[in-house]
């Protein structure tokens, strides 16, 4: 399992109700209903992904989440989770906003735009950064919405939404005392539990 998923399973309780957003190939709900016993559904809309789920035995809906989550009744899910595609999202608020009205709460991960590294290549190259970690160029990338660990808290503090626990790692998804001193420009991938 990906290590930022190793890092958000701690953060889930056994026999709850989690619903993934964007879960890809299912492997985090599998993980979490093998160990943890956990009930819940991911939503995806890449057919690929969504075969995948299917066989390894996760309960999955084929939705756009851009398109809205209006169908699903508020508090219906303890945990709900999107990992690596808040900065795909249209209105980024507006999905968050939406999580935490179908769930207790949720747990977030997006790549921090305000690294050094990215940081350094547009002021040293003039061009808009491309890395292992970010492996797009401008005209073709999924991120329409570039977002600090910044500009996610103050979206949190706007919003009167509560960060109950933060983790900041790097591109290896490990975390240091050197990522947490600076987390703004030394970690790569921001890991948040929310609620309200």
């Amino acid at each position: 399992m990906r290590a930022d998923l190793e890092i958000i399973q701690e953060w889930i309780q056994p026999h709850t109700r989690l619903l993934d957003l964007g879960c890809g190939d299912g492997e985090l709900l599998r993980h979490l209903t093998e160990h943890r016993q956990v009930t819940g559904y991911g939503i995806e809309n890449d057919h690929d992904n969504i075969t995948a789920c299917i066989r390894k035995g996760v309960n999955v809906i084929e939705k756009d989440i851009d398109e809205g989550l209006a169908s699903i009744e508020d508090n219906s899910f303890d945990t709900v989770v999107m990992t690596q595609a808040l900065q795909v999202m249209h209105r980024p608020d507006q999905t968050i906003d939406e999580m935490l009205r179908i769930g207790k709460e949720c747990i977030v991960t997006f790549p921090n735009f305000g690294h050094w590294r990215a940081r350094g290549y547009l002021a040293f190259r003039g061009l808009m950064p491309v890395s292992k970690f970010l492996p797009y160029t401008w005209y073709d990338t999924p991120n329409i919405h570039f977002c600090t660990f910044k500009d996610f808290e103050r979206l949190c503090v706007e919003r009167n939404i509560d960060i109950l626990n933060r983790t900041v790692v790097d591109n290896a998804h490990q975390h240091s005392w050197w990522t947490n001193l600076w987390p703004n420009m030394l970690g790569e991938i921001a890991i948040y539990r929310i609620t309200r």
